[in-house]
């Protein structure tokens, strides 16, 4: 019974000092609503620079996704090549980790296309129609999952005809060897892209978390004398904490409410020019569509944030 009892007075013990933390949190925002007021916009800064990293990683990605879109290998074969044995060769190539997707052109459908480029050049389509048979072959073209796996695609491809001397071989000409250099180039460029901006994201995070703790500190240390006299009442180091955590929740809540605010009308305005330059997202679309993980990455950031700036303030500059 007196276990019981002594539980009973521990559990409303604690519920009346989380109340009295919470409370005397609420009462210093408000109290020092100027510095909270500093403390909040620098922190909407810092919640501003995590979005601004959010959208520039997915605009960084649909243009890398676009760039891999535009590199292919093409394989042309011999005008004679049976069909059966292209449908072959394809369905091998689609079997291929690397391999993305294939997609073949019939002579019929590369000779339709020839003409549809050069419907303006008389002299071309002249000739073209001069000839008794279609100049044309089939082709397929192999698009590659990453751009540094192309070349493993092509080593495939010449294995191929390698096996094929001696015999018949369907493969007139693979344009991997034209656009190696290219794709080299992209390869680079892409890893060369993903590093840098990794490494601007890590650096901007740095610098927003420091700014973002001086501001705080500089908050607590207005209630040094607060704090003087709760320790010589006996308060505890978790109860002196408790109101500026809950103060540096209050900066991170209202952080990411102001963040994701302004990014609406920012987003609304940028939405046609990041689609038109970029080509395939818009701002805007991307901003509503993910709303929910932009809430709780802002959110979390700002409450993390705030809580942890707060506990590293009061320990080490106020020493508590």
């Amino acid at each position: 019974m007196r276990k019981a009892d002594t539980c009973y007075s521990n559990i409303i013990m604690f519920l009346t000092n989380t109340r009295r933390v919470i409370r005397a949190g609420f009462i210093s925002f408000w109290r020092n609503r100027v510095i909270s007021l500093a403390s909040v916009l620098i922190m909407t800064v810092t919640l501003f620079v995590i979005g601004f990293v959010i959208f520039l990683g997915a605009l960084f990605q649909s243009s890398l996704e676009q760039i891999r879109g535009k590199v292919d290998v093409n394989v042309y074969f011999v005008t004679d090549a049976p069909e059966e044995d292209i449908f072959v060769l394809r369905d091998s190539l689609s079997e291929l980790p690397e391999v993305a997707s294939v997609s073949y052109t019939s002579r019929e459908e590369a000779l339709a296309n020839f003409r549809e480029r050069h419907k303006d050049d008389y002299l071309t389509i002249q000739a073209l129609d001069e000839l008794d048979d279609n100049p044309l072959g089939a082709s397929v073209g192999i698009k590659a999952k990453e751009t540094a796996q192309y070349e493993s695609i092509a080593k495939f491809l010449e294995e191929q005809s390698v096996l094929a001397k001696g015999k018949y071989s369907i493969i007139d000409k693979i344009n991997y060897k034209q656009n190696k250099v290219a794709i080299n180039r992209l390869t680079n460029i892409l890893a060369g892209a993903e590093k840098i901006g990794f490494a601007v994201t890590i650096f901007l995070v740095l610098i927003s978390i420091i700014i973002t703790f001086n501001t705080i500190r500089l908050a607590i240390y207005t209630s040094r004398d607060e704090i003087a006299v709760m320790r010589l009442v006996g308060a505890g180091n978790k109860y002196i904490q408790g109101p500026f955590v809950v103060e540096g929740i209050m900066y991170g809540l209202f952080s990411a409410a102001i963040t994701l605010i302004l990014f609406y009308p920012i987003t609304l305005w940028l939405g046609d020019v990041t689609d038109n330059f970029f080509g395939g997202i818009n701002l805007f679309e991307y901003y509503v569509s993910n709303f929910t993980q932009i809430l709780l990455i802002i959110t979390s950031s700002g409450v993390v944030l705030g809580t942890i700036s707060s506990m590293l303030a009061v320990r080490k500059y106020l020493r508590v």
